[in-house]
């Protein structure tokens, strides 16, 4: 059996993962999830927080070595917290997340996706710490597959996301195993672009849902499936 640590995306909390952790859970495995600094229920101011923070959260929330799950920006702390503690780590899988290439930023790979479907959803704050997403695009771009009700839940969840660490480039540093989950409805990152971060992938190490960006919430049994063979 395996044991899940998962990690949310922008602007999100550990509460996106509430629906998905008792389906992992009924099938005999172990799910938690955490808010990254700044994130959820964590009291961290945004202009403190950085890429670094955010994987030095992760690797402090691990005793045993786990799966570590990463859902969109979170494929770069994920992998930043893999850098710092591979033996905590047994594998990491993204889900519809970016995978950081060397050098690049999340936002110079957003940049380089052949579209940018979030852009006119993405409000930055006067402060220039932060940006939110407008709460009326919120569910076309996240949460066009979800239930109404789960999807107003939802939005009314939503943080302002910390700019910094998206500003921050970074390079992979470890080796491994790791699988990818993509979303094929998905319209935050682009299909296509998912394509891309892993044509170059091992066979078998790269599965599809065909769901928005939001499984967790749009087929949280689906994903518990998907996540548990991808364990393996």
């Amino acid at each position: 059996m395996s044991e899940f640590l998962l990690v949310h995306g922008s602007c999100h909390g550990a509460w996106c993962w509430d629906d998905l952790t008792p389906h992992l859970q009924a099938a005999g495995h172990t799910a938690r999830a955490i808010d990254l600094p700044g994130h959820g229920q964590d009291q961290t101011p945004p202009q403190d927080v950085t890429l670094d923070l955010y994987a030095r959260a992760i690797v402090d929330a691990i005793t045993d070595p786990v799966v570590l799950v990463g859902h969109s920006m979170a494929g770069y702390p994920i992998t930043a917290a893999a850098n710092l503690a591979p033996e905590k780590i047994s594998k990491l899988i993204y889900l519809c997340a970016y995978v950081p290439m060397a050098g690049k930023s999340l936002a110079d790979m957003r940049r380089m996706a052949p579209s940018q479907p979030l852009l006119e959803a993405v409000v930055v704050d006067d402060d220039r710490v932060t940006f939110h997403v407008d709460p009326s695009k919120a569910v076309d771009k996240f949460y066009h597959d979800v239930a109404p009700d789960r999807a107003a839940w939802a939005v009314s969840n939503l943080c302002p996301q910390p700019i910094l660490p998206q500003e921050t480039a970074m390079t992979p540093a470890h080796d491994l195993p790791r699988h990818y989950i993509r979303c094929s409805d998905d319209r935050t990152i682009p299909p296509a672009f998912q394509v891309t971060m892993t044509e170059n992938w091992t066979a078998g190490s790269v599965t599809t849902l065909p769901t928005s960006h939001s499984p967790f919430l749009s087929d949280p049994r689906g994903l518990a499936a998907e996540l548990i063979a991808a364990a393996q």
